[in-house]
């Protein structure tokens, strides 16, 4: 992926959105791969606000929540993240 390439960071916790580069997330405090984890792997993606602790990430590995116990907004979390990082891009292409 390209660095200068801007994409959709949305965070799963609060429902912000902001089109970045992954530089400009990282500096603004987001944890968004590839900064912050990997693309298509389960992990946190938050903005500075918003705590890792309300994500699907913990509920699945703190929580020890099964995928079938998920709420409708963590289902879509899950599959944005399982198609990233073509989930996530501004140009419209990207389907949840």
């Amino acid at each position: 992926m390209d660095k200068a390439q801007k994409l959709i960071h949305i965070c799963e916790v609060c429902g912000k959105e902001e089109i970045l580069t992954s530089e400009e997330a990282f500096l603004a405090g987001w944890d968004y791969p590839p900064r912050m984890g990997a693309f298509g792997v389960v992990s946190p993606r938050t903005c500075p606000d918003c705590s890792i602790m309300d994500t699907l990430w913990a509920a699945l590995i703190l929580k020890k929540k099964k995928v079938e116990d998920l709420s409708d907004r963590q289902e879509q979390t899950l599959k944005r993240i399982l198609g990233e990082p073509g989930s996530i891009l501004p140009d419209g292409e990207h389907t949840l």
